[in-house]
């Protein structure tokens, strides 16, 4: 049975991840991860790089973003409901 990471961050989802795409998709070849996925937190700044290297690798890349939602509209600032956002 293949496992695949489907929730990684990199140092492009600041604050929140450390992994260096070519050390990342290196570890995945390393335990033959036919796929891996980038999930930075608000950012897509590193999906080129992370294709790019995941191509290289032999790796299917497998490119998502982790988002906030509000509940109403972005500007609403209510207590107790707008400071509660969706993950």
């Amino acid at each position: 049975m293949d496992f695949i990471h489907l929730h990684n961050h990199s140092h492009y989802s600041l604050l929140d991840g450390l992994s260096k795409i070519p050390e990342l998709v290196a570890e995945a070849k390393k335990y033959n991860m036919p796929a891996l996925a980038l999930t930075d937190h608000g950012t897509m700044y590193g999906v080129i790089e992370f294709y790019q290297e995941c191509r290289r690798q032999g790796i299917k890349p497998i490119i998502g973003c982790e988002f906030y939602l509000a509940r109403r509209s972005r500007l609403d600032k209510k207590f107790g409901i707008d400071t509660k956002p969706y993950h």
